[in-house]
């Protein structure tokens, strides 16, 4: 259960008793006007700017789970130079940072996952897990609708699935698969399969599970674009499955 007196207090700590520079003061100011921005989206509506935002959603959000994260970050699988730049200019379109300084943070959150190292680190609270650490340089080494909801669809991956959800393996960490996030955030959400199978460009590993990126990268892979497809292996996943077995019986017997 959460702990909301600990996270006002991680939120004081870290966003209003801290230094701030003049980065910071930048990027906070740019969110808050992304945000302000969205909440005009109502009295501005057209169905133009509507369906431009839907297909915006959909190729910045797979130009960073399937670009940044899958492809750059973990090296799932292999494209052609030319299309992956393409995808990772796709990526760009979010307003995530550079590939580079985004694939660093996220290499450094599975090196030092839920500890005090991490970037954005649930033990420092929900508040600095989610944004916080964004606004934090030393924490660094129209469609502002679309804008904000996947920004706030990745933020949840270091928040949410560090916090709510379920943990189908055990991974000696926090993670969990929440399915609402998976939905916004295009199969990103069953992060608990990520975490176990780092390296798989597939994480919605059950049939159920939508995993919108998998099914890209499959495509590029049925057609010859994509290769080197990285998948966990049965036998992976029955040492996974084993191990998380028997955690459950421990803790069952120590209750």
């Amino acid at each position: 259960m959460l702990d909301w007196d600990h996270w006002l207090v991680k939120w004081r700590v870290d966003f209003l008793g801290r230094e701030w520079n003049f980065v910071d003061i930048a990027t906070f100011t740019s969110l808050a006007f992304l945000h302000f921005l969205s909440l005009l989206a109502p009295f501005y509506f057209t169905w133009t700017a509507f369906w431009l935002a839907i297909a915006l959603y959909f190729i910045s959000g797979v130009g960073v789970t399937l670009s940044f994260h899958r492809n750059l970050s973990h090296r799932s699988f292999k494209l052609p130079r030319w299309l992956e730049y393409f995808f990772a200019y796709c990526g760009v379109l979010s307003l995530q940072r550079s590939p580079l300084d985004w694939v660093s943070v996220h290499r450094s959150h599975h090196q030092f996952t839920d500890t005090v190292k991490d970037p954005h680190s649930p033990v420092r609270g929900l508040w600095f897990s989610h944004i916080g650490w964004t606004l934090d340089y030393r924490g660094r080494n129209g469609n502002g609708v679309r804008t904000v909801l996947f920004l706030h669809a990745t933020f949840a991956l270091n928040s949410v699935c560090h916090t709510w959800g379920h943990q189908a393996w055990e991974t000696g960490d926090l993670s969990t698969n929440n399915w609402l996030i998976a939905l916004l955030a295009h199969g990103e959400g069953w992060h608990n399969n990520h975490h176990a199978f780092q390296h798989s460009a597939r994480h919605g590993l059950e049939w159920w599970q939508i995993d919108v990126t998998w099914y890209v990268i499959r495509f590029l892979e049925l057609v010859g674009l994509a290769t080197e497809v990285k998948l966990p292996t049965e036998t992976q996943k029955k040492q996974r499955a084993l191990s998380s077995k028997m955690i459950h019986e421990k803790k069952a017997a120590a209750d």
